[in-house]
């Protein structure tokens, strides 16, 4: 397993770098959070994740490692191939990512293209646990603005409200302040709906 690449930047592009390692050239896939962050400076060291298919071998580049953690944990959810990966690390941040899967966030990765709302449901069932326990990230909170929010979004549907019209509305007040009790989401998006 290759696990970084120290050496000249030969070639930068939004989706790959090549960088030259004692006379080799490495053509390396790269989302476009890593592109934003790679300087344009003659030298560099990226990290990597070599996938070895029938076919090929391909090598992905991240300038941050946790970056290739969150690429590894995409990737082993069923359904999630390696494009649909950087897809997701190029629509949003690592940290994004990690946000979303830990607060069960069901639209944010559903708005990525290409994931739906089963993959999206699939990949925060795989790795939620895993996020919250390898990131220490608190899941109380997320937990109780979540519950809170479902029940907001029953309590609207009984009122005749359809599920997708006051989703947006809720997610929308549930984003802004995540301490509001469930009568007060559902005060809120009443004046919203």
């Amino acid at each position: 397993m290759i696990n970084h690449l120290k050496g000249k930047l030969v070639e930068k592009n939004p989706t790959f770098v090549v960088v030259e390692c004692n006379g080799v050239g490495y053509f390396l896939n790269i989302s476009l959070h890593t592109f934003s962050l790679i300087k344009d400076e003659e030298n560099i060291q990226i990290f990597t994740h070599l996938q070895v298919r029938e076919d090929s071998h391909t090598l992905f580049g991240f300038i941050e490692k946790s970056e290739r953690e969150i690429f590894r944990l995409l990737i082993s959810v069923s359904g999630i191939g390696s494009s649909t990966a950087r897809t997701m690390l190029s629509s949003l941040t690592p940290q994004q990512i990690k946000e979303a899967i830990a607060n069960g966030d069901v639209p944010s990765i559903q708005a990525i293209k290409g994931i739906g709302s089963k993959t999206a449901q699939r990949v925060i069932l795989d790795l939620k646990d895993k996020i919250l326990k390898v990131y220490e990230m608190d899941e109380v909170s997320h937990i109780s603005n979540n519950t809170g929010k479902e029940e907001a979004l029953s309590a609207l549907e009984v009122l005749g409200f359809t599920r997708r019209q006051s989703e947006k509305v809720v997610d929308k007040i549930v984003k802004e302040d995540t301490s509001l009790s469930v009568e007060d989401i559902i005060k809120q998006a009443l004046k919203n709906l």
